[in-house]
C-alpha cells in the first residue's frame, strides 16, 4: 500500500513526514488497518503525531496508548477545537498530557491554528528520543508479559521487546519482525500464554486488551473533558434537511443537478476556445510542414495528443474534481454515504462500501485500494467489482466533453443516474449468487465546514497532477502511436480486430482504435475518438445515438490498465478476470439498450 509522504522545513531543518491511513485502532480486522502496524514496525520513526479528534476524544485515545505501547517518541495533536468548542465541549490540555506522558497541544487544522506548533514540538521530542511510560495492564496480562520478554531477541527489532509481546500476546505480531526466523521457539510459547489467558479472563487477550484500553481512555476523557450546554445551530436544521428521509434524496438529486451544471459550463466556456486555438495551430502546422510524412504525422499526433489534454479533459476535469473537494470537505460526502446505507443493503452492498465508491469518482485505483477496509474477502470482491463501474473522473470527462457538450448536460445527468441504477442492480444480483449477509454501517458524520480555498485547490491539484505527470504522458503516446499507425495504415487492422462491437453498436469501424486505446487510459477513448474520424466536430460525424451509445459504452467497459494492475494485486487474476468479463458484458448490453430505445423513438 502506498503512503502520502512529503518533506517539511521544521525550524530550519528538512524533516521527513509520512501519512499513514486513518484508523482508530492498531488491532484492526482489515488489511487497511493493518498498514499502519506493518510500517511503524518496518520503519525507524523518530517520532510520532497523533492527530486526535476532540469531539470524540475517548475514542481517539484508545489509539493513543496503543502508539504509546510502542516505544516511539509521540505527540497528541488534538484537532477540532473548535468544533469542540461549538459542541461545548472543553478539554484541559495540560491534564491530559500528565496523564498520558507525552505533550498534548490544540490543533485546529483547516485554518492552519497549531501546525508550527505540533511540528516544532515533535521534532524536539524526535531529538531527545526519550519514549512514553507505558501504562500497565492488569496483573495476569503483565504476568503473560514478564515471561515472554526474555524470549524476544532485542536485536534486529525496531519495536522494544514489551511491544512486541504485547502484539504477540493479541496474535498481531507483523511478518515484517520475522520473528519465526529470528526466535523460533516464541511463536510456540506466546500461543501457550495466550491459551492460558483465554482460560483466566474467558476471552481472547486481543479483546480484553482493548477493552482495558477503553476503559482507561474513557477515565482519562471523563477527567479531562468538561460540557456546557449546546445550542441549536445552523448546522442541525441542515441536517434535518440533508439527512431527511425524503428531503435528503431530493436534496441529493438537486445538489447533484447543479454539480453537474456548474461543470458542464465551466468546461463548456473553456472548451470551445480552446479546441479553436488548437485547430489554427493544427492549420498552421499542416500548412507548414504537411502530414504525409512521417514527421508531419508523429508531429499532428502530438499536437492531437496536446489538444485532447488540454482543450478536452482538463477544463471538466479541474472542475470536477474542484467540486468534489469542495463537497467531500464541507462533509456533505459522508452525509451521502449515510442516506445510501439503507439503500445499499436492500441491494446487497456492505455499508462501508460507499468509500471506495466516493473515492471512484476522482479514481477507480484508489477506490480499489480503499476496499480493504472491509473484513471479509466476499465484501471486498464485491465492493472493488462494482467500484469499477462508478465513472471516474476520466470517463466522466467523456460524459462532459461528449454526452454533456454537443446533447446538453441532462443527458450526462441521465448517463449518471443509469450508472448508479446500474450499480444497484449489479450489486443486488452478485450478492445472490454470493450469499451471506453484510452488517451495518458504523460511520462518524463529520461536522459541517466551509472549507479554505487553499485546501480545495491543493487536493484538487493533487488528483490533476496524477493526470498531468501519468494520463498525459500517455495520451501523447498513444496519439503519436495512432498517427504513425495511420500513416503506416495499420488502423484498419486495429479496427477490424474490434468490429464485431463496433458493429453491434452501430458505431463507425473508425471507434474501433479508440476503444482499444481506451483501456490504456480512460481519457484516450475520447481524445483518439477525433483523431480516428479526422475532426473534433462530433455531432457533424455521429449521430445523436451513437454519442450516446458509445459514451455508454466507455463508461461500464474494461477498467484501464492501471485499475486492472491494482485489482490484480488485490484480489489475484481469477476474480480480476471475472470483474473485467462483467465490465464488457454490462457495457455491451447497456450499450446496445441504448442504441434499440433510440431506434423505438425514432419510429415512434
Amino acid at each position: 500500500m502506498t503512503f502520502t509522504e512529503s518533506k517539511v522545513r521544521v525550524v530550519g531543518e528538512v524533516v521527513r513526514l509520512v501519512d499513514l491511513p486513518g484508523t482508530y485502532t492498531l488491532a484492526g480486522m482489515n488489511p487497511a488497518e493493518r498498514e499502519s502496524l506493518a510500517y511503524l514496525s518496518a520503519h525507524a520513526v523518530e517520532a510520532l503525531i497523533h492527530v486526535a479528534d476532540a469531539t470524540h476524544l475517548a475514542q481517539s485515545l484508545e489509539l493513543s496508548l496503543e502508539l504509546i505501547e510502542l516505544g516511539r517518541p509521540l505527540v497528541v495533536a488534538v484537532n477540532l477545537m473548535d468544533e469542540a468548542e461549538r459542541l461545548g465541549v472543553r478539554i484541559d490540555g495540560r491534564q491530559l498530557a500528565d496523564l498520558l506522558g507525552v505533550p498534548v497541544l490544540p490543533l485546529i487544522a483547516s485554518k492552519g491554528r497549531g501546525v508550527r506548533a505540533v511540528f516544532t514540538t515533535a521534532l524536539e521530542v524526535a531529538r531527545r528520543g526519550e519514549p512514553p511510560r507505558r501504562p500497565p495492564f492488569s496483573p495476569p496480562v503483565e504476568e503473560s508479559l514478564g515471561r515472554l520478554l526474555p524470549l524476544i531477541p532485542e536485536e534486529g527489532s525496531l519495536l522494544p521487546a514489551a511491544a512486541v509481546g504485547l502484539k504477540l500476546l493479541e496474535d498481531l505480531a507483523p511478518e515484517s519482525l520475522e520473528l519465526d526466523r529470528r526466535a523460533p521457539a516464541l511463536r510456540s510459547a506466546a500461543e501457550a500464554e495466550r491459551s492460558a489467558l483465554h482460560e483466566r479472563l474467558g476471552q481472547a487477550p486481543r479483546w480484553f486488551l482493548a477493552g482495558e484500553r477503553t476503559r482507561l481512555a474513557q477515565e482519562m476523557a471523563q477527567r479531562v473533558v468538561t460540557h456546557s450546554p449546546r445550542r441549536l445551530s445552523w448546522r442541525d436544521r441542515l441536517d434535518d434537511l440533508l439527512l431527511h428521509p425524503v428531503a435528503g434524496y431530493l436534496s441529493l438529486l438537486v445538489i447533484l443537478l447543479a454539480f453537474f451544471e456548474i461543470v458542464y459550463a465551466t468546461g463548456n466556456a473553456l472548451e470551445r476556445p480552446l479546441l479553436a486555438l488548437f485547430s489554427q495551430l493544427a492549420e498552421r502546422l499542416a500548412s507548414a510542414i504537411g502530414t504525409r510524412s512521417l514527421a508531419g504525422a508523429l508531429l499532428s499526433g502530438l499536437l492531437q495528443g496536446i489538444a485532447g489534454g488540454a482543450a478536452i479533459v482538463l477544463p471538466y476535469l479541474a472542475p470536477f474534481l474542484l467540486g468534489l473537494g469542495f463537497l467531500e470537505d464541507t462533509g456533505y460526502l459522508a452525509r451521502v454515504a449515510f442516506l445510501m446505507d439503507a439503500l445499499m443493503h436492500r441491494i446487497g452492498l456492505h455499508g462501508k462500501a460507499v468509500i471506495p465508491f466516493i473515492l471512484g469518482y476522482g479514481c477507480s485505483v484508489p477506490a480499489v485500494m480503499s476496499t480493504r477496509i472491509l473484513e471479509e474477502p466476499r465484501d471486498r470482491f464485491l465492493a472493488a467489482a462494482l467500484s469499477t463501474l462508478v465513472p471516474c473522473a476520466a470517463r466522466l470527462a467523456v460524459v462532459f466533453g461528449l454526452a454533456a457538450f454537443y446533447l446538453g448536460p441532462l443527458a450526462a445527468l441521465g448517463i449518471y443516474m443509469l450508472n448508479l441504477l446500474v450499480v444497484g442492480l449489479t450489486g443486488r444480483v452478485l450478492s445472490g449468487f454470493l450469499g451471506e449477509d453484510s452488517p451495518g454501517l458504523i460511520l462518524e458524520v463529520p461536522p459541517y465546514r466551509f472549507p479554505t480555498a487553499r485546501t480545495v485547490v491543493a487536493k484538487a491539484w493533487f488528483r490533476v497532477r496524477e493526470f498531468v505527470v501519468e494520463a498525459w504522458p500517455v495520451l501523447l503516446l498513444g496519439s503519436i502511436a495512432l498517427a504513425v499507425a495511420s500513416y503506416l495504415n495499420w488502423t484498419p487492422f486495429f479496427n477490424s480486430f474490434v468490429r464485431p462491437i463496433t458493429w453491434l453498436l452501430g458505431l463507425p469501424p473508425e471507434t474501433g482504435v479508440p476503444l482499444l486505446f481506451g483501456i490504456l487510459r480512460k481519457e484516450l477513448s475520447l481524445v483518439m475518438l477525433g483523431q480516428a474520424l479526422g475532426g473534433m466536430d462530433f455531432a457533424r460525424l455521429l449521430t445523436t445515438t451513437q454519442m450516446m451509445t458509445y459514451t455508454v459504452f466507455v463508461v461500464f467497459y474494461v477498467p484501464c490498465l492501471a485499475t486492472l494492475v491494482v485489482l490484480r494485486r488485490e484480489l489475484g487474476w481469477r476474480q480480476t478476470s471475472i470483474i473485467g468479463s462483467l465490465t464488457l458484458g454490462l457495457a455491451l448490453l447497456l450499450a446496445l439498450g441504448v442504441r434499440g430505445l433510440a431506434a423505438l423513438i425514432a419510429l415512434g
